[in-house]
C-alpha cells in the first residue's frame, strides 16, 4: 500500500520550503511520533468539543430555544466552562461500590475513543498509522468502550446503574454484528482492510462499463444506512438511549458519578461520534476527496491523491472536518426528532431487520465483485 505518512508530508513541505523549521521531521522517529501524538490529542479534544456546542445549538434551535448564550460569544464557551465545573465538582464514590472499578471505568471507556483516531486518515498524509487491519482495529477498539460502562454500572452498587450497564452490553452484542458486516461489505469491495487504502480505492473506483467515478456510498446506500443506525445504537444516541433512559434509570450507568468521572463520560460519548462519523466518512464518502472524480485543488496532478502540496493537504483536513460535522449534525437532528425505542423493539429491530439487510448487503456486494 504505497501512501505517505504525517512526518513525511510535513517533511516533503519543508523540502519545498513551506516548512523549513521542520525540516528534519520526516527523518527523525521521536519527532514524528510526538507530531502524530499531538495531533491526535488535538483532534480529539477539540472537534468533539465543537460537536457538543453544535449539538446544545442546533437542539436549541430545532426546540424552539436559544440554548446557551452566556459563555463566549452565541454560548461558545459553554462546554469549557462545564468542564472547569466538572473539575471542581468533589469526587463522590458510593460506600458500598468497588472503589478500583469504579475509579477505572471512565478510562477503560475513555481510552478507546483516543486509539481510534491513531488510524483515521484526516488528509492525504495526515494519519497516525496506515495499519494493514486499520479496518478491524477500528471496529475491535471501538467495541472496549462499552467495557467500561458496564464496569462503571457493575461497580455503582446501584440497581438503576446495573441496569444500564447490562442494557449496553445487551446493546452492543445486537448491533455489533449488523456494524462489523457493513464494514466487511466495504472492505470485500476495495479488497483492503487498510482505511487509508479504502480511500485510495474510492478515489479509483468507477461503474462498470464507463468512466464514471463514485463514492461507495452510492452502490452501497443500504450499508451506510445500516452502519449509520448501528453506530448510533452503539453510542447510544437517542434514539437508542436505553442505557441511560433518564425518564426511567435517573441517568443509567452515569448515576453515582460526579466531577471529572461523570466529564470523562460524556467526552466519551462526543469523540464517539466524532470518531464513527469519520469512519463512515471513510469507507463510503471518499475519505478527503471534495467531490467523485473531481481532483482536489492542490491535489491529483499525477493522478495520485496523495501527490498533494500544502494547499491540497489543508483542503482535504478542512473537507473531511466538514463531513463529519454534516454526519454528526445528523446525529442530532434524530435525538430532537425520534422517541426513544422500548427495550424489546430495540433488540427485535437489530436481529429482525437490521441483520438481515446487512446479510443481503454483503451478499449482493460479492456476487457483484465477482461478475463485475
Amino acid at each position: 500500500m504505497s501512501g505517505l505518512d504525517l512526518a513525511s508530508v510535513v517533511g516533503g513541505l519543508a523540502q519545498q520550503g513551506l516548512a523549513p523549521s521542520l525540516l528534519q521531521v520526516g527523518d527523525s522517529f521521536w519527532l514524528s511520533v510526538v507530531l502524530k501524538i499531538a495531533v491526535v490529542l488535538g483532534v480529539f479534544f477539540v472537534v468533539p468539543l465543537v460537536v457538543g456546542y453544535m449539538e446544545h445549538k442546533v437542539m436549541g434551535h430545532q426546540q424552539g430555544r436559544l440554548g446557551p448564550m452566556e459563555a463566549g460569544p452565541h454560548g461558545s464557551l459553554q462546554l469549557v466552562a462545564d468542564g472547569i465545573k466538572f473539575i471542581q465538582k468533589e469526587d463522590l464514590i458510593p460506600t458500598s461500590a468497588d472503589k478500583w472499578v469504579f475509579a477505572a471505568a471512565p478510562g477503560v471507556a475513555l481510552v478507546p475513543a483516543i486509539l481510534i483516531f491513531l488510524v483515521l486518515p484526516l488528509g492525504p498524509g495526515i494519519w497516525g498509522v496506515d495499519f494493514e487491519l486499520g479496518l478491524f482495529y477500528a471496529l475491535a477498539v471501538g467495541s472496549v468502550t462499552t467495557l467500561g460502562i458496564l464496569m462503571g454500572g457493575w461497580a455503582s452498587s446501584n440497581k438503576f446503574s446495573l441496569i444500564g450497564g447490562l442494557r449496553a452490553a445487551a446493546q452492543l452484542i445486537a448491533y455489533e454484528l449488523p456494524l462489523i458486516l457493513a464494514g466487511i461489505a466495504v472492505a470485500l469491495q476495495a479488497g483492503t482492510l487498510s482505511l487509508v487504502g479504502i480511500v485510495e480505492a474510492q478515489a479509483t473506483f468507477l461503474v462498470p462499463g464507463t468512466e464514471i467515478n463514485l463514492w461507495y456510498v452510492f452502490p452501497q446506500i443500504l450499508g451506510f444506512g445500516i452502519f449509520f443506525i448501528a453506530a448510533m445504537a452503539e453510542l447510544a444516541r437517542p434514539p437508542f438511549d436505553m442505557p441511560i433512559a433518564d425518564s426511567e434509570l435517573v441517568f443509567g450507568y452515569m448515576t453515582e458519578y460526579t466531577g471529572i468521572k461523570f466529564a470523562m463520560f460524556m467526552l466519551t460519548e462526543y469523540a464517539g461520534m466524532v470518531s464513527m462519523s469519520a469512519l463512515m466518512v471513510v469507507l463510503y464518502l471518499g475519505g478527503w476527496q471534495l467531490l467523485p472524480g473531481v481532483p482536489m485543488p492542490g491535489c491529483g496532478g499525477s493522478g495520485n491523491i496523495f501527490d498533494c502540496n500544502a494547499l491540497g493537504v489543508g483542503l482535504g483536513v478542512a473537507v473531511t472536518l466538514g463531513k463529519i460535522l454534516a454526519l454528526t449534525f445528523i446525529m442530532v437532528w434524530a435525538r430532537t426528532t425520534y422517541p426513544r425505542l422500548r427495550e424489546d423493539q430495540l433488540q427485535r429491530f437489530s436481529w429482525l431487520v437490521l441483520v438481515p439487510l446487512s446479510l443481503v448487503n454483503l451478499a449482493v456486494i460479492a456476487v457483484a465483485k465477482v461478475v463485475f
